[in-house]
């Protein structure tokens, strides 16, 4: 999957959804860790859209519970068809367990996302950075979603993105929560390379997020009207 612009994902634990995403979306996010039987939906899928694979562990805010299961999951998941894109947590790889993810997406030419959350705060902008820093060091993007208690923290997260981005790194930055809710749309603004919405408000994934077509509109219009990073 290529990130070398802003890719849409529409998230969902159902593969079924594809469709009603397409107007809107580059790809999907499917949300392994809540769906019945993941790897039967992937082996099914005949959708357009290419597909981003989580199996978010519980201790970072998923369903999963059988660190080692999952896992090998993700292992199976990326080398089926239509997968082009893996996100394994940055806590994972560190500690060996989670880089078996990483060598078979690398086996299988699929783009790796390491990812980090933290829904206790944000962080000051060294730990916001080593963060990023770490991500990239492990995969192709890094992720950094944190939980914003004021717009402070949407504003630090904002200038990380910006400073990475402008070095040419891909990063995708999420503030989390009604304080960093604008974040998802203004993000991309600063470089930010991956957005996440559900075709569903009901089906969020993630607090804060807005719907599929709610944030590929004001992507749409955020873009055409504000100077690139």
């Amino acid at each position: 999957m290529d990130f070398d612009s802003l890719v849409l994902c529409a998230s969902t634990s159902d593969l079924d959804a594809e469709p009603d995403a397409r107007p809107h979306a580059d790809a999907v996010e499917f949300r392994m860790d809540l769906a019945t039987d993941p790897l039967a939906a992937l082996a099914d899928y005949d959708g357009e859209l290419p597909v981003l694979v989580t199996n978010r562990v519980a201790w970072e805010g998923g369903e999963a519970t059988d660190d080692a299961a999952r896992l090998d999951a993700l292992v199976e998941a990326v080398a089926m068809d239509g997968v082009e894109a893996v996100d394994v947590e940055l806590a994972s790889v560190r500690d060996g367990d989670g880089a078996r993810v990483v060598e078979a997406a690398r086996r299988e030419a699929v783009s790796v996302v390491v990812s980090t959350h933290d829904f206790e705060g944000a962080g000051d902008g060294e730990e916001m950075a080593t963060a990023l820093d770490d991500g990239l060091a492990n995969g192709d993007v890094a992720k950094l979603a944190v939980t914003a208690t004021d717009r402070a923290d949407v504003l630090s997260l904002l200038a990380i993105t910006r400073e990475f981005a402008a070095d040419g790194d891909s990063v995708a930055t999420i503030a989390m929560g009604e304080v960093g809710r604008h974040s998802r749309v203004v993000a991309p603004l600063y470089g930010s390379r991956i957005g996440y919405a559900p075709v569903d408000p009901a089906d969020a994934t993630a607090p804060g997020q807005f719907d599929l077509e709610t944030t590929a509109r004001l992507l749409e219009q955020l873009s055409s009207e504000t100077e690139p990073y």
